[in-house]
């Protein structure tokens, strides 16, 4: 008996080709084309400038979380962007920034979020030993911060590596859940992605897993920047080498000619001339230099740009107390007690000494007491120096 389903095409081939009508082709997982992965120099770049740039960063949250802070050598990987969610199965925090001075790109910081919750509970000065699970806005904004204070580490490292100041935007911060699809919207949207990861540890409280993520295009870009500057560097060096070896050697002295032979005579020989000693010049001679007066930095004030200036008249506006002290000494409590009307109390200092003169309680200077218009007033006659003043500030 026929029945009525009728099959379909692919189910006609499927029995023909003799597999099960139940059995489905194999799914065509995702796949990164020759053309778009990273040669070896090239990861090794990037290695290399992550693992310089994140070393001081380690420093830096070492300093913030009074902890023993480790980063190891980075792991380079290419991801698709099809990709997200076997590589990010847990919930993460991710941190964003943007690089906008020196370099042109963004960059994605992802930590597990329950190492997270144990930064935010050093940062806000717990033990890190039971973290709140739940990350509010405050323990958010602590990462944030530590975070900051990370990438902008980086970014001085950067600076030194590029030759270039590099600048950073204020990192932006999101909890993030690829499975879920939630905080998803830092992520580059990229189809190649670069993702370096490094082996956190802080204390005896986190040996887990910290990464950064980069588009494929801006790893690129780095690699170039970075090969482009330390290849002109070597041209420089080999142009000016070339330089010195086709400079002309000195001229070198003409042979002496030799006189021409004489028959011996019967007469006695006349003595042989004594001849100068020339001293030996070497075949090649030093190249001659060009020796200059010596020119002195100039210590006249220099012209302040206008960003500048605003900052140094934010300064001069801060108000400070100006004490002038002349003199101090110490009594207990009865003598205090027994004080009144008329009793003199003796100092340290000797009549005729200068008076101290203090800044917010620090010294500063000396001086002697003055009369102006029946007002008290304090000549100065010996300034610290700089180097006193900032003893006394310790």
């Amino acid at each position: 008996m026929m029945s009525d389903e009728v099959l379909s095409q692919e189910e006609i081939e499927a029995l023909l080709s003799g597999k099960s009508l139940d059995e489905k082709e194999p799914e065509i997982e995702a796949s990164i084309s020759p053309e778009a992965e990273l040669t070896e120099i090239e990861s090794d770049t990037i290695g290399e400038i992550a693992n310089i740039s994140f070393g001081s960063s380690a420093t830096a949250l070492s300093s913030l979380l009074g902890q023993k802070v480790e980063i190891t050598t980075p792991t380079i990987t290419m991801i698709n962007h099809s990709m997200l969610e076997e590589e990010f199965v847990l919930p993460y925090v991710a941190i964003k920034v943007e690089y906008t001075q020196g370099l042109q790109g963004m960059n994605l910081l992802v930590i597990k979020q329950s190492d997270a919750t144990i930064i935010a509970d050093l940062m806000l000065g717990g033990d890190g030993s039971s973290p709140n699970p739940d990350l509010s806005d405050i323990h958010l904004s602590a990462v944030q911060e530590a975070m900051n204070q990370m990438m902008g580490s980086a970014a001085t490292s950067m600076s030194s590596v590029f030759n270039v100041k590099v600048d950073i935007s204020p990192p932006t911060i999101d909890l993030m859940d690829v499975q879920e699809q939630t905080g998803v919207d830092n992520i580059p949207e990229s189809d190649l992605l670069i993702k370096v990861a490094f082996q956190l540890k802080v204390g005896n409280l986190i040996d887990s897993e910290i990464m950064q993520v980069i588009p494929y295009e801006f790893g690129k870009e780095l690699v170039a920047t970075l090969l482009d500057g330390a290849g002109n560097e070597q041209e420089e060096e080999v142009a000016a080498t070339t330089a010195v070896e086709e400079a002309p050697a000195p001229a070198q002295p003409a042979p002496e000619q030799s006189a021409p032979v004489q028959e011996p005579s019967r007469q006695a020989p006349s003595p042989a001339p004594v001849q100068e000693e020339r001293p030996v010049q070497s075949s090649r001679q030093k190249p001659q230099v060009d020796v200059e007066k010596v020119q002195f930095a100039s210590f006249e004030p220099t012209t302040l740009n206008e960003s500048e200036a605003q900052n140094l008249d934010m300064l001069l506006d801060i108000p400070l107390q100006v004490t002038v002290e002349l003199g101090r000494t110490k009594r207990s409590v009865k003598e205090i007690l027994e004080m009144s009307s008329g009793s003199i109390i003796e100092l340290d200092k000797l009549a005729g000494e200068p008076v101290d003169i203090l800044v917010n309680n620090r010294l500063i200077a000396n001086g002697e007491v003055v009369v102006i218009d029946e007002n008290f007033g304090v000549r100065i006659t010996d300034v610290l120096s700089p180097k006193e003043r900032i003893n006394n500030l310790r």
